[in-house]
């Protein structure tokens, strides 16, 4: 089974710039006006271009997509060799970041949002990465 990563942005052109300056992914196919994939990390990434406001889910549907910051259950984790470049790679490119860049047993993360207002997480593995909380290496 493949997995594809969509995420609706406002505007298809600045978020390629920033997932692509920011995170060393690279332009796939584009699908249209609206939809560009974006290659090189475990799972196609497609970026869908939806204006703020609009229905995700038909008119009928109260909600409406909203690119504010916000939280959702759901967030993407980048598995990167820097975390320090890829906090200044991606702050450069209209992320903020959310708090300081934490150390844990298996390494670092930093907590970002992107300029659409979706969260994402940057993880720099040490040792043996998510392993670390598991027994000690034999």
């Amino acid at each position: 089974m493949d997995i594809r990563i969509c995420i609706d942005v406002p505007d298809l052109e600045r978020a390629i710039a920033f997932y692509t300056a920011g995170l060393g992914l690279r332009p796939g196919r584009r699908l249209g006006d609206d939809w560009a994939e974006l290659l090189g990390g475990g799972s196609t990434i497609d970026l869908l271009a939806n204006a703020s406001g609009t229905a995700p889910l038909g008119e009928a549907h109260p909600q409406r997509r909203d690119y504010q910051r916000h939280w959702t259950p759901v967030h993407l984790d980048f598995v990167v060799d820097d975390v320090d470049a890829a906090v200044k790679r991606l702050v450069d490119q209209g992320a903020k970041l959310e708090r300081p860049v934490q150390d844990r047993r298996w390494g670092r993360m930093a907590n970002l949002a992107d300029p659409f207002g979706h969260g994402l997480d940057l993880l720099e593995l040490r040792g043996r990465g998510y392993d670390e909380l598991l027994q000690p290496a034999a």
